[in-house]
């Protein structure tokens, strides 16, 4: 018992040490969808994936309420359409303030506040009122003993450096040099930071080809592919550092000290259209992983090496109200029911974004109704899935749609038919995810609160993998492996026994 004490006293320091150490990875949250999930359900999905940091693009009560008491440090936003009335009036912003942080604290865990999005680039008219709204908030915090707690600062878009490589020579648009000097002089008098929105998949799409992929993703590259500032011979190991370093760069050229800059923007789109073709899950998987494991590494770019990069992931769901590219609508790490679209990992800890050590089966998003129904159909049919938790009345009944009833149809019929050789498949209707898809009192089977732990074979086999495919097991090996595993836990049982006696 000594042990076990001890042991955990020692992995709960660890767990405090690393938490409050180095860079930290958050991530963004739109509501621009059509299925948003309620506010509780959203901070569910935050808090089942342990993280820590997030960023609202306005002041939704909701969510403020809902974040309340969870610790999660949060950055509510001012919408573009706020920063004109906020700009021109103190008494604006006070109330702003006071209705939307003020109110909240300290249940809700605010600790800063982003002023309007990209305003410089976005809405170029608005940049006259943009540090007086920054500087009217700040005195409003002043006022409320708030700003030792709270930063405020404006994010602003890779666009407003017009040649950011090489980052040593990289300087800001000089249309703004008048709006940029005073928004520098005021994040350095109240020690407050730069928010940069940094999207090395618009670099490397928008650039022809003049960068590897590779260099986009943060994969290695071999020493003839190096990409070197021709000026400071500083290694650019990803195009994330390079953005960074020339941002770092710019500032530097107003000859300001260094002011820290933290990255409220990056990802990459899991989907595009036809001339999107670098809007795959599997670039999207790799990017997000990788800038996971970059930011984990608690070191600067190059040029500013003891300062750790922070950043938000754009973003938790996909937002499909959105106008544009298809790209633009699938950005997201997940599904509004909390299944991750793919399993991301934080390598620094035990800890993981999306990720089970049991693997999932849901159906997949966009997936053709007709086909939805037909898998649906055969799983609860011929492939013998428990489907009575998702009939009128059950817990997994609602929300009442055929894709969520193929989720758990799917997912009970491989939990059950994996060992034997089952699939996830359903004529391309289903995928696997990391990410435990259950809700509420809603259990998937192979749940660490499910009972059934995945194995519950149905009393007569019926075809091993989905929609016709087929293969045969014989009843003696099931019963082999299933006395395979009862001999393991028995000698599992005597060692522990054994070791405490």
């Amino acid at each position: 018992m000594m042990l076990k004490i001890w042991i955990g006293s020692v992995l709960l320091m660890f767990g405090i040490l690393s938490a409050s150490v180095g860079g930290y990875v958050g991530i963004n949250i739109g509501t621009d969808l059509s299925n948003l999930p309620a506010a509780s359900d959203v901070v569910s999905i935050i808090k089942a994936n342990q993280i820590t940091h997030v960023r609202l693009f306005d002041a939704d009560a909701h969510m403020l309420t809902a974040l309340s008491d969870t610790g999660i440090e949060v950055m509510v936003g001012v919408t573009n359409e706020e920063v004109l009335g906020i700009g021109e009036s103190a008494a604006v912003a006070a109330v702003w303030i006071n209705n939307n942080v003020a109110a909240y604290l300290p249940s809700t865990n605010i600790t800063a506040i982003a002023v309007g999005s990209e305003v410089l680039s976005s809405i170029p008219n608005a940049a006259p009122v943009l540090v007086p709204a920054m500087n009217n908030l700040h005195k409003a915090l002043v006022a409320s003993n708030l700003n030792y707690n709270i930063k405020v600062s404006a994010p602003q878009s890779m666009d407003i450096i017009p040649k950011p490589f090489p980052p040593s020579t990289a300087t800001f648009n000089s249309t703004w040099n008048s709006t940029i000097f005073q928004m520098l002089q005021f994040l350095k008098s109240t020690n407050s930071y730069f928010m940069l929105n940094a999207y090395p998949y618009y670099g490397y799409i928008n650039n022809g080809g003049l960068f590897p992929i590779d260099y986009a993703l943060f994969r290695p590259m071999s020493s003839v592919k190096q990409i070197v500032d021709p000026n400071t011979l500083f290694h650019y190991d990803s195009m994330f550092d390079a953005m960074v370093d020339a941002t770092y760069n710019s500032i530097s050229a107003f000859n300001t000290s260094t002011i820290p800059v933290v990255v409220t923007e990056s990802g990459w789109p899991w989907f595009g259209g036809a001339n999107e073709p670098d809007a795959t899950v599997d670039n999207a998987e790799t990017f997000n992983n990788n800038l996971i494991r970059r930011v984990s590494n608690n070191s600067g770019p190059p040029s500013q090496p003891t300062i750790p990069i922070n950043a938000y992931i754009y973003e938790l769901f996909n937002e499909d109200k959105k106008s544009g590219p298809v790209s633009e609508r699938n950005w997201g790490l997940f599904y509004p029911n909390g299944s991750s679209v793919y399993p991301l990992s934080l390598t620094t800890s035990n800890n993981s974004i999306g990720n089970s050590s049991v693997p999932f089966c849901i159906a997949r998003q966009g997936a053709e109704s007709s086909k939805l129904q037909s898998g649906l159909s055969w799983a609860c049919g011929q492939g013998q899935a428990n489907c009575t938790a998702i009939q009128s009345g059950n817990p997994c009944y609602l929300p009442d749609t055929l894709q969520n009833h193929a989720s758990f149809a799917y997912n009970d019929y491989y939990q059950k038919m994996k060992i034997i050789g089952g699939t996830c498949d359903f004529d391309g209707t289903a995928m696997t995810t990391k990410t435990d898809p259950s809700y509420g009192s809603c259990i998937f089977t192979g749940s660490s609160n499910s009972s059934s732990f995945g194995f519950s074979p149905p009393s007569a086999f019926g075809p091993v993998s989905p929609l016709g495919k087929s293969s045969t097991l014989q009843v003696h090996v099931l019963w082999s492996l299933t006395l395979t595993v009862l001999i393991t836990f028995l000698v599992v049982d005597v060692h522990i026994h054994t070791f405490c006696s």
